[in-house]
Protein backbone atom coordinates (compact mmCIF):
# COMPACT_ATOMS: atom_id res chain seq x y z
CA UNK A 1 0.00 0.00 0.00
CA UNK A 2 1.46 3.22 -1.25
CA UNK A 3 2.02 6.11 1.47
CA UNK A 4 -1.19 8.17 -0.12
CA UNK A 5 -2.92 5.61 0.61
CA UNK A 6 -2.54 5.15 4.65
CA UNK A 7 -5.51 6.26 6.40
CA UNK A 8 -5.36 10.05 7.50
CA UNK A 9 -6.11 9.02 11.52
CA UNK A 10 -5.51 5.32 13.59
CA UNK A 11 -6.48 6.32 16.52
CA UNK A 12 -10.00 6.72 18.19
CA UNK A 13 -11.03 10.51 19.42
CA UNK A 14 -14.85 9.50 19.92
CA UNK A 15 -16.69 7.71 22.89
CA UNK A 16 -17.32 4.23 21.46
CA UNK A 17 -20.82 4.61 22.47
CA UNK A 18 -21.43 6.81 19.71
CA UNK A 19 -21.26 3.76 17.32
CA UNK A 20 -24.08 1.99 19.05
CA UNK A 21 -24.45 -0.98 21.22
CA UNK A 22 -25.02 -3.01 17.91
CA UNK A 23 -21.31 -2.87 16.92
CA UNK A 24 -20.11 -5.41 20.22
CA UNK A 25 -22.54 -7.63 18.46
CA UNK A 26 -20.84 -7.32 14.76
CA UNK A 27 -19.07 -10.10 12.93
CA UNK A 28 -17.19 -8.54 9.92
CA UNK A 29 -15.14 -9.83 6.99
CA UNK A 30 -12.49 -7.48 5.33
CA UNK A 31 -12.11 -8.62 2.09
CA UNK A 32 -8.75 -6.16 0.55
CA UNK A 33 -4.91 -7.30 -1.18
CA UNK A 34 -3.27 -4.77 0.76
CA UNK A 35 -1.89 -6.08 3.74
CA UNK A 36 -0.97 -2.68 5.53
CA UNK A 37 -5.29 -1.83 4.74
CA UNK A 38 -6.23 -4.97 6.19
CA UNK A 39 -4.23 -5.03 9.36
CA UNK A 40 -5.55 -1.44 9.74
CA UNK A 41 -9.41 -2.27 9.56
CA UNK A 42 -9.12 -4.88 11.97
CA UNK A 43 -7.26 -3.17 15.00
CA UNK A 44 -9.52 -0.56 14.73
CA UNK A 45 -12.32 -3.00 14.14
CA UNK A 46 -11.27 -6.13 16.57
CA UNK A 47 -11.73 -4.75 20.18
CA UNK A 48 -14.85 -3.39 19.34
CA UNK A 49 -16.94 -5.93 17.54
CA UNK A 50 -17.70 -9.40 17.93
CA UNK A 51 -15.58 -11.11 15.53
CA UNK A 52 -13.67 -9.91 12.54
CA UNK A 53 -12.18 -12.27 9.95
CA UNK A 54 -10.12 -11.06 6.96
CA UNK A 55 -9.24 -12.55 3.29
CA UNK A 56 -6.84 -11.37 0.75
CA UNK A 57 -8.60 -11.75 -2.36
CA UNK A 58 -11.94 -12.45 -3.42
CA UNK A 59 -11.25 -16.44 -3.79
CA UNK A 60 -10.32 -16.66 0.06
CA UNK A 61 -13.12 -14.50 1.11
CA UNK A 62 -15.83 -16.65 -0.83
CA UNK A 63 -14.42 -19.58 0.97
CA UNK A 64 -14.76 -17.67 4.47
CA UNK A 65 -18.58 -16.81 3.64
CA UNK A 66 -19.24 -20.40 2.80
CA UNK A 67 -17.81 -21.49 6.16
CA UNK A 68 -19.39 -18.49 8.30
CA UNK A 69 -21.75 -15.78 8.27
CA UNK A 70 -20.78 -12.27 8.54
CA UNK A 71 -23.54 -9.30 9.05
CA UNK A 72 -20.74 -6.78 7.37
CA UNK A 73 -18.03 -7.22 4.52
CA UNK A 74 -15.94 -4.51 3.99
CA UNK A 75 -14.62 -5.23 0.43
CA UNK A 76 -11.85 -3.17 -1.37
CA UNK A 77 -12.80 -2.31 -5.38
CA UNK A 78 -9.45 -2.53 -6.75
CA UNK A 79 -8.06 -6.41 -6.53
CA UNK A 80 -6.31 -8.33 -8.54
CA UNK A 81 -7.89 -10.83 -10.78
CA UNK A 82 -11.22 -9.41 -10.02
CA UNK A 83 -12.89 -5.93 -8.86
CA UNK A 84 -14.95 -6.00 -5.89
CA UNK A 85 -18.47 -5.27 -7.56
CA UNK A 86 -17.88 -8.42 -9.59
CA UNK A 87 -17.41 -10.68 -6.87
CA UNK A 88 -20.80 -9.07 -5.40
CA UNK A 89 -22.43 -9.59 -7.78
CA UNK A 90 -21.56 -13.11 -8.47
CA UNK A 91 -22.19 -13.50 -4.78
CA UNK A 92 -25.72 -12.60 -4.40
CA UNK A 93 -26.16 -15.79 -7.36
CA UNK A 94 -25.30 -17.97 -4.71
CA UNK A 95 -26.88 -16.16 -1.65
CA UNK A 96 -25.07 -13.33 0.16
CA UNK A 97 -26.78 -12.30 3.17
CA UNK A 98 -24.55 -9.52 4.73
CA UNK A 99 -24.29 -6.14 4.24
CA UNK A 100 -21.51 -5.38 2.01
CA UNK A 101 -19.30 -1.83 2.11
CA UNK A 102 -17.51 -0.98 -0.06
CA UNK A 103 -13.55 1.06 -0.43
CA UNK A 104 -12.90 2.59 -3.46
CA UNK A 105 -9.97 5.50 -4.31
CA UNK A 106 -12.51 7.00 -6.83
CA UNK A 107 -15.82 8.24 -5.93
CA UNK A 108 -16.97 9.27 -9.11
CA UNK A 109 -20.66 8.78 -9.92
CA UNK A 110 -20.55 5.23 -12.42
CA UNK A 111 -19.06 3.65 -9.54
CA UNK A 112 -21.36 5.06 -6.91
CA UNK A 113 -24.22 3.96 -9.27
CA UNK A 114 -22.54 -0.04 -9.81
CA UNK A 115 -22.24 -0.38 -6.33
CA UNK A 116 -25.72 0.45 -5.76
CA UNK A 117 -26.34 -2.04 -8.04
CA UNK A 118 -24.32 -4.98 -7.19
CA UNK A 119 -26.00 -4.74 -3.50
CA UNK A 120 -23.31 -2.47 -1.76
CA UNK A 121 -24.88 -0.15 1.43
CA UNK A 122 -21.99 2.46 2.00
CA UNK A 123 -18.85 3.13 0.52
CA UNK A 124 -16.05 4.83 2.28
CA UNK A 125 -13.29 6.88 -0.23
CA UNK A 126 -9.70 6.63 0.34
CA UNK A 127 -7.87 7.79 2.25
CA UNK A 128 -10.11 7.62 5.43
CA UNK A 129 -10.05 8.03 9.06
CA UNK A 130 -10.75 5.12 11.62
CA UNK A 131 -14.18 7.15 12.92
CA UNK A 132 -15.57 7.02 9.30
CA UNK A 133 -15.03 3.55 8.64
CA UNK A 134 -16.55 2.94 12.41
CA UNK A 135 -19.45 5.16 11.28
CA UNK A 136 -20.31 3.14 7.86
CA UNK A 137 -19.96 -0.03 9.68
CA UNK A 138 -22.51 1.32 12.85
CA UNK A 139 -24.35 2.60 10.11
CA UNK A 140 -24.88 -0.52 8.56
CA UNK A 141 -25.95 -2.66 11.76
CA UNK A 142 -28.39 0.19 12.60
CA UNK A 143 -30.00 -0.49 9.59
CA UNK A 144 -30.29 -4.15 9.89
CA UNK A 145 -31.33 -4.21 12.77
CA UNK A 146 -34.19 -1.79 11.79
CA UNK A 147 -35.15 -3.62 8.54
CA UNK A 148 -35.77 -6.47 10.91
CA UNK A 149 -37.86 -4.43 13.55
CA UNK A 150 -40.58 -2.60 10.77
CA UNK A 151 -41.04 -5.95 9.29
CA UNK A 152 -41.72 -8.02 12.73
CA UNK A 153 -43.98 -4.81 13.53
CA UNK A 154 -45.73 -4.64 10.01
CA UNK A 155 -46.01 -8.67 9.90
CA UNK A 156 -47.30 -8.42 13.80
CA UNK A 157 -49.55 -5.46 12.99
CA UNK A 158 -51.02 -7.51 9.95
CA UNK A 159 -51.80 -10.17 12.20
CA UNK A 160 -54.44 -10.87 14.73
CA UNK A 161 -53.28 -9.18 17.77
CA UNK A 162 -56.16 -10.32 20.19
CA UNK A 163 -53.95 -12.27 21.74
CA UNK A 164 -50.73 -9.68 22.45
CA UNK A 165 -53.48 -7.35 24.24
CA UNK A 166 -54.55 -10.58 27.10
CA UNK A 167 -52.70 -11.68 29.65
CA UNK A 168 -52.24 -14.90 31.63
CA UNK A 169 -55.30 -14.36 34.28
CA UNK A 170 -56.55 -16.60 37.23
CA UNK A 171 -55.51 -18.60 40.34
CA UNK A 172 -57.13 -21.94 39.92
CA UNK A 173 -55.05 -24.73 40.27
CA UNK A 174 -54.82 -25.28 36.86
CA UNK A 175 -53.68 -22.03 35.91
CA UNK A 176 -51.36 -21.92 38.83
CA UNK A 177 -49.42 -25.39 37.58
CA UNK A 178 -49.54 -23.82 34.06
CA UNK A 179 -47.40 -20.78 35.49
CA UNK A 180 -44.96 -23.21 37.65
CA UNK A 181 -44.11 -24.83 34.55
CA UNK A 182 -44.03 -21.33 32.41
CA UNK A 183 -41.62 -20.20 34.79
CA UNK A 184 -39.51 -23.28 34.99
CA UNK A 185 -39.18 -23.36 31.24
CA UNK A 186 -38.67 -19.45 30.66
CA UNK A 187 -34.73 -19.05 31.27
CA UNK A 188 -34.15 -22.23 28.84
CA UNK A 189 -33.95 -22.38 25.19
CA UNK A 190 -36.43 -25.59 25.26
CA UNK A 191 -39.24 -25.80 22.82
CA UNK A 192 -42.16 -25.69 23.75
CA UNK A 193 -45.77 -27.40 22.93
CA UNK A 194 -49.16 -25.89 23.95
CA UNK A 195 -51.90 -28.30 23.38
CA UNK A 196 -55.66 -28.26 24.02
CA UNK A 197 -58.82 -27.19 22.64
CA UNK A 198 -59.38 -24.07 20.74
CA UNK A 199 -59.98 -20.94 22.15
CA UNK A 200 -58.22 -21.85 25.54
CA UNK A 201 -55.36 -19.36 25.11
CA UNK A 202 -52.54 -20.98 23.92
CA UNK A 203 -50.84 -17.83 22.26
CA UNK A 204 -51.71 -16.36 25.49
CA UNK A 205 -50.14 -18.22 27.25
CA UNK A 206 -47.06 -18.75 24.41
CA UNK A 207 -46.67 -14.74 24.87
CA UNK A 208 -46.10 -14.63 28.56
CA UNK A 209 -43.70 -17.53 28.73
CA UNK A 210 -42.33 -15.13 26.14
CA UNK A 211 -42.10 -11.84 28.68
CA UNK A 212 -40.89 -14.38 31.00
CA UNK A 213 -37.64 -15.35 29.09
CA UNK A 214 -34.43 -13.13 28.62
CA UNK A 215 -36.13 -12.40 24.81
CA UNK A 216 -38.75 -10.59 26.34
CA UNK A 217 -36.98 -7.42 25.03
CA UNK A 218 -37.15 -8.70 21.15
CA UNK A 219 -40.26 -9.46 19.40
CA UNK A 220 -42.78 -12.32 19.69
CA UNK A 221 -43.48 -13.52 15.93
CA UNK A 222 -46.48 -15.53 15.74
CA UNK A 223 -47.34 -17.63 12.66
CA UNK A 224 -50.57 -19.41 12.10
CA UNK A 225 -49.54 -21.99 9.54
CA UNK A 226 -53.06 -23.16 8.78
CA UNK A 227 -53.59 -19.77 7.22
CA UNK A 228 -50.98 -19.41 4.94
CA UNK A 229 -51.46 -21.20 1.50
CA UNK A 230 -49.55 -24.96 1.72
CA UNK A 231 -47.99 -23.75 -1.86
CA UNK A 232 -46.28 -20.55 -0.35
CA UNK A 233 -45.54 -21.53 3.51
CA UNK A 234 -42.30 -22.48 2.60
CA UNK A 235 -40.63 -19.52 0.90
CA UNK A 236 -42.39 -17.95 3.39
CA UNK A 237 -40.65 -19.17 6.60
CA UNK A 238 -37.47 -19.80 5.05
CA UNK A 239 -37.06 -17.39 2.31
CA UNK A 240 -36.06 -17.48 -1.35
CA UNK A 241 -32.63 -16.39 -3.88
CA UNK A 242 -33.07 -16.31 -7.27
CA UNK A 243 -31.23 -18.11 -9.13
CA UNK A 244 -28.59 -16.27 -11.64
CA UNK A 245 -29.24 -13.01 -10.36
CA UNK A 246 -27.11 -10.04 -9.61
CA UNK A 247 -29.81 -7.82 -7.97
CA UNK A 248 -29.97 -7.77 -4.19
CA UNK A 249 -34.10 -7.14 -4.98
CA UNK A 250 -34.38 -10.76 -6.26
CA UNK A 251 -34.00 -11.95 -3.09
CA UNK A 252 -37.13 -12.75 -0.39
CA UNK A 253 -35.84 -13.24 3.31
CA UNK A 254 -38.07 -15.62 5.36
CA UNK A 255 -40.13 -14.75 8.56
CA UNK A 256 -36.98 -17.22 10.25
CA UNK A 257 -34.42 -14.79 9.13
CA UNK A 258 -36.01 -11.75 10.09
CA UNK A 259 -37.15 -13.07 13.77
CA UNK A 260 -33.46 -14.61 14.63
CA UNK A 261 -33.16 -13.30 17.82
CA UNK A 262 -36.57 -13.20 18.89
CA UNK A 263 -39.55 -15.93 19.49
CA UNK A 264 -41.37 -17.85 17.06
CA UNK A 265 -44.29 -19.26 17.84
CA UNK A 266 -45.73 -21.40 15.42
CA UNK A 267 -49.36 -21.84 15.77
CA UNK A 268 -51.54 -24.92 14.10
CA UNK A 269 -48.34 -26.71 13.75
CA UNK A 270 -50.39 -29.80 12.62
CA UNK A 271 -51.17 -27.99 9.63
CA UNK A 272 -48.01 -27.40 8.78
CA UNK A 273 -47.44 -29.70 5.02
CA UNK A 274 -45.45 -32.53 5.23
CA UNK A 275 -42.90 -31.31 2.77
CA UNK A 276 -42.30 -28.50 5.00
CA UNK A 277 -41.62 -30.49 8.43
CA UNK A 278 -38.66 -32.40 7.23
CA UNK A 279 -36.92 -28.56 6.35
CA UNK A 280 -38.22 -27.15 9.72
CA UNK A 281 -37.32 -30.49 11.55
CA UNK A 282 -33.25 -29.92 10.43
CA UNK A 283 -33.61 -26.07 11.27
CA UNK A 284 -34.44 -26.80 14.43
CA UNK A 285 -31.93 -29.36 15.16
CA UNK A 286 -28.92 -26.97 13.63
CA UNK A 287 -30.16 -23.55 14.23
CA UNK A 288 -29.35 -22.88 10.67
CA UNK A 289 -31.47 -21.83 7.67
CA UNK A 290 -30.61 -22.08 3.91
CA UNK A 291 -33.42 -20.68 1.48
CA UNK A 292 -34.36 -21.67 -1.65
CA UNK A 293 -31.83 -21.66 -4.48
CA UNK A 294 -28.93 -20.57 -1.53
CA UNK A 295 -26.01 -22.53 -1.49
CA UNK A 296 -24.77 -20.85 1.75
CA UNK A 297 -26.80 -21.25 5.15
CA UNK A 298 -27.11 -18.93 7.44
CA UNK A 299 -27.15 -19.36 11.28
CA UNK A 300 -30.40 -18.52 13.37
CA UNK A 301 -30.74 -17.22 17.09
CA UNK A 302 -34.73 -18.76 17.91
CA UNK A 303 -36.44 -19.75 20.36
CA UNK A 304 -39.38 -22.28 19.22
CA UNK A 305 -42.89 -22.72 20.68
CA UNK A 306 -45.32 -24.74 18.96
CA UNK A 307 -50.00 -24.73 19.15
CA UNK A 308 -52.17 -27.44 18.21
CA UNK A 309 -55.92 -28.37 19.16
CA UNK A 310 -55.26 -31.57 17.28
CA UNK A 311 -53.81 -34.59 18.71
CA UNK A 312 -50.04 -35.06 16.91
CA UNK A 313 -50.16 -39.18 18.26
CA UNK A 314 -53.14 -39.71 16.09
CA UNK A 315 -51.65 -37.52 13.20
CA UNK A 316 -48.51 -38.98 13.36
CA UNK A 317 -50.19 -42.88 13.08
CA UNK A 318 -52.13 -41.17 10.37
CA UNK A 319 -48.87 -40.24 8.12
CA UNK A 320 -50.10 -36.63 7.90
CA UNK A 321 -46.90 -35.36 10.87
CA UNK A 322 -43.27 -36.95 11.00
CA UNK A 323 -42.74 -38.86 13.86
CA UNK A 324 -39.53 -37.66 14.59
CA UNK A 325 -40.24 -33.74 14.15
CA UNK A 326 -43.51 -34.76 17.00
CA UNK A 327 -40.61 -36.14 19.10
CA UNK A 328 -38.41 -33.13 18.83
CA UNK A 329 -40.91 -30.11 19.54
CA UNK A 330 -42.86 -32.46 22.15
CA UNK A 331 -40.02 -32.41 24.70
CA UNK A 332 -42.04 -30.02 27.04
CA UNK A 333 -45.73 -29.96 26.70
CA UNK A 334 -48.29 -27.62 28.26
CA UNK A 335 -51.84 -28.56 28.14
CA UNK A 336 -54.24 -26.06 28.27
CA UNK A 337 -57.25 -26.47 30.32
CA UNK A 338 -61.10 -25.46 28.73
CA UNK A 339 -62.98 -22.92 30.57
CA UNK A 340 -65.48 -25.35 32.10
CA UNK A 341 -62.30 -26.74 33.82
CA UNK A 342 -61.61 -23.55 35.24
CA UNK A 343 -64.40 -22.05 36.18
CA UNK A 344 -63.01 -20.55 39.14
CA UNK A 345 -61.25 -18.09 36.65
CA UNK A 346 -64.33 -16.74 35.14
CA UNK A 347 -65.07 -13.73 37.36
CA UNK A 348 -61.57 -12.42 36.51
CA UNK A 349 -60.99 -13.44 33.00
CA UNK A 350 -65.26 -11.42 32.76
CA UNK A 351 -63.64 -8.69 34.10
CA UNK A 352 -60.28 -7.93 32.25
CA UNK A 353 -62.34 -8.59 29.17
CA UNK A 354 -64.85 -6.13 30.40
CA UNK A 355 -62.28 -3.27 31.03
CA UNK A 356 -60.28 -3.94 27.55
CA UNK A 357 -63.15 -4.36 25.44
CA UNK A 358 -65.50 -1.12 27.10
CA UNK A 359 -62.27 1.17 26.88
CA UNK A 360 -61.93 -0.54 22.96
CA UNK A 361 -65.57 0.40 21.73
CA UNK A 362 -66.35 3.17 23.85
CA UNK A 363 -68.75 1.90 25.60
CA UNK A 364 -69.85 2.05 29.26
CA UNK A 365 -69.02 -1.24 30.96
CA UNK A 366 -71.62 -3.44 32.12
CA UNK A 367 -72.17 -4.52 35.97
CA UNK A 368 -71.17 -8.02 36.39
CA UNK A 369 -73.13 -9.45 39.13
CA UNK A 370 -73.56 -12.30 40.97
CA UNK A 371 -76.34 -13.65 38.87
CA UNK A 372 -74.84 -13.04 35.89
CA UNK A 373 -71.34 -14.83 37.52
CA UNK A 374 -73.45 -17.88 38.55
CA UNK A 375 -75.16 -18.23 35.44
CA UNK A 376 -71.76 -17.84 33.82
CA UNK A 377 -70.41 -20.49 35.86
CA UNK A 378 -73.17 -23.00 34.68
CA UNK A 379 -72.46 -22.71 30.93
CA UNK A 380 -70.42 -25.12 29.82
CA UNK A 381 -68.29 -22.36 27.04
CA UNK A 382 -68.01 -24.95 24.27
CA UNK A 383 -65.75 -22.04 22.68
CA UNK A 384 -63.71 -21.48 25.66
CA UNK A 385 -62.35 -18.71 26.43
CA UNK A 386 -62.87 -16.63 23.19
CA UNK A 387 -66.36 -17.37 23.43
CA UNK A 388 -66.52 -15.51 27.06
CA UNK A 389 -64.79 -12.59 24.90
CA UNK A 390 -66.92 -12.85 22.18
CA UNK A 391 -70.06 -12.82 24.67
CA UNK A 392 -68.95 -9.92 26.73
CA UNK A 393 -67.89 -7.52 23.58
CA UNK A 394 -71.63 -9.04 22.11
CA UNK A 395 -73.14 -7.88 25.16
CA UNK A 396 -71.14 -4.65 25.27
CA UNK A 397 -72.75 -3.28 22.30
CA UNK A 398 -76.02 -4.55 23.03
CA UNK A 399 -75.97 -2.28 26.15
CA UNK A 400 -77.24 -5.98 28.31
CA UNK A 401 -76.52 -9.18 28.90
CA UNK A 402 -78.43 -12.02 27.11
CA UNK A 403 -81.39 -13.25 29.07
CA UNK A 404 -79.67 -16.68 29.86
CA UNK A 405 -76.71 -15.11 31.27
CA UNK A 406 -78.91 -12.44 33.53
CA UNK A 407 -79.86 -14.18 36.16
CA UNK A 408 -82.46 -16.24 36.90
CA UNK A 409 -85.95 -13.89 38.92
CA UNK A 410 -86.45 -16.82 41.41
CA UNK A 411 -85.29 -20.16 42.58
CA UNK A 412 -88.38 -22.11 40.76
CA UNK A 413 -87.53 -24.58 38.23
CA UNK A 414 -90.06 -25.00 35.65
CA UNK A 415 -91.34 -28.43 34.15
CA UNK A 416 -88.93 -28.62 31.57
CA UNK A 417 -85.60 -30.06 33.21
CA UNK A 418 -83.24 -28.75 30.96
CA UNK A 419 -83.95 -25.22 31.55
CA UNK A 420 -80.49 -23.08 32.54
CA UNK A 421 -82.59 -22.19 35.92
CA UNK A 422 -82.81 -26.27 36.52
CA UNK A 423 -79.13 -26.75 34.99
CA UNK A 424 -77.98 -24.04 37.35
CA UNK A 425 -79.59 -25.85 40.06
CA UNK A 426 -78.32 -29.15 39.27
CA UNK A 427 -74.36 -27.77 38.86
CA UNK A 428 -74.27 -25.78 42.24
CA UNK A 429 -75.97 -28.56 44.00
CA UNK A 430 -73.51 -31.33 42.40
CA UNK A 431 -70.68 -28.76 43.56
CA UNK A 432 -71.86 -28.60 46.91
CA UNK A 433 -71.82 -32.23 47.30
CA UNK A 434 -68.34 -32.56 45.66
CA UNK A 435 -67.02 -30.32 48.18
CA UNK A 436 -69.36 -32.27 50.85
CA UNK A 437 -71.56 -29.16 51.52
CA UNK A 438 -69.14 -27.11 52.28
CA UNK A 439 -70.03 -23.91 50.64
CA UNK A 440 -67.02 -21.60 51.08
CA UNK A 441 -65.13 -24.23 49.55
CA UNK A 442 -68.24 -24.49 46.79
CA UNK A 443 -68.30 -20.70 46.00
CA UNK A 444 -64.33 -20.44 45.62
CA UNK A 445 -65.00 -23.43 43.22
CA UNK A 446 -67.84 -21.75 41.27
CA UNK A 447 -66.03 -18.62 41.17
CA UNK A 448 -68.59 -16.73 43.07
CA UNK A 449 -69.07 -14.87 46.90
CA UNK A 450 -70.48 -17.28 49.69
CA UNK A 451 -73.14 -14.63 49.99
CA UNK A 452 -74.75 -15.87 46.52
CA UNK A 453 -74.12 -19.69 47.36
CA UNK A 454 -76.24 -19.06 50.92
CA UNK A 455 -78.85 -16.88 48.82
CA UNK A 456 -79.26 -19.78 46.25
CA UNK A 457 -79.53 -22.45 48.80
CA UNK A 458 -82.20 -20.43 50.77
CA UNK A 459 -84.55 -19.97 47.67
CA UNK A 460 -84.27 -23.74 46.83
CA UNK A 461 -84.66 -24.08 50.70
CA UNK A 462 -81.93 -26.32 51.06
Amino acid sequence: MSTHELPAQTGITRDESDFGAGLALASILVVDDEPGMRNFLVKILRPRCKRVEEAADCEAASRLLDANHFDIVILDNVMPNKNGLEWLKEQRSVGFFADAILMTAFADLETAIQALRAGAVDFVLKPFRSNQILNAVARSIDRLHLQRENFLLKYELSSDGLAGRSRLVGASPEMTEIRNMLERAAPLPTSVLFTGASGTGKEVAARTLHAMSERAGKPFVPVNCASISPDVIASELFGTVPSGTDRNEGRKDGLLLHASGATLFLDEIAELPLSVQGTLLRVIEDMRIRPFGSEREVPLNLRFIFATNSNLQEAVEAGTFREDLYHRINVLNVQMPTLKERVSDIPELAAMFVQQISHELGMPPLALTEDVLVEMACYDWPGNVRELRNLIERSLILGEFPPEFAGAVDGTCPENPDTLQCVEKRHILMILDACDGNRAEAARRLGVSRKTIDRKCAMWDV
